[in-house]
């Protein structure tokens, strides 16, 4: 946790965001606001429709920019997202700073997608550039004082939680299992 120019502002790498605990932890050591930093998105995924972006689409993008906008704005990228990030600060009432690579990484394409959400879960900034992007909102105080994940951090009964603090079963470990590394097959 940092001061940043007078918010108290967290960080959560990647994956980190998926597990509502980690969000949540993080909230209630004080941060305002999370950045998200990932490289996510375009992944093979059980999910239906979810999966890879044709690396043609990414080279053909200045030529034929609505193919590409149309697979980043669906359930490979965007619409992903929209599952899981707004409810993260919606739940926490913080502003959530996400930001993701855009373009060629590897073997997959990166869909970008930065975006500011702020303690209601609405996107109050988003890039959907094709390229580098950086995305800029201004954040008051008045809204973390309103939003209802404020309140229900107070509404918790932590003495009813006691099954999400035992340690696992002796000999296991935790799993992070990724979904693109997942076997389809089963």
């Amino acid at each position: 946790m940092i001061d940043l120019l007078g918010w108290e502002v967290g960080f959560l790498i990647c994956y980190d965001n998926n597990l509502p605990e980690n969000v949540r932890i993080t909230t209630m050591l004080g941060a305002q606001v999370i950045f998200m930093p990932h490289v996510t998105g375009c992944l093979p995924s059980p999910m239906p429709g979810r999966g890879s972006v044709d690396p043609a689409l990414w080279e053909n993008r200045h030529r034929d920019p609505a193919r590409l906008r149309l697979e980043f704005a669906g359930p490979k990228a965007r619409g992903w997202l929209m599952r899981w990030l707004p409810a993260r600060a919606w739940e926490n009432g913080i502003y959530a700073v996400f930001s993701n690579a855009i373009g060629r990484d590897h073997d997959t394409i990166k869909p970008g997608l930065a975006m500011i959400l702020d303690p209601f879960g609405e996107i109050i900034a988003e890039s959907q550039a094709l390229d580098d992007d950086v995305v800029v909102a201004t954040l008051t105080e008045e809204k973390l004082k309103l939003a209802s994940g404020r309140r229900y951090i107070r509404a918790r009964r932590p003495e009813l939680y006691g099954k999400l603090v035992e340690p696992l079963p002796p000999g296991q470990k935790p799993v992070t299992e990724p979904g693109w590394k997942r076997s389809f097959d089963k």
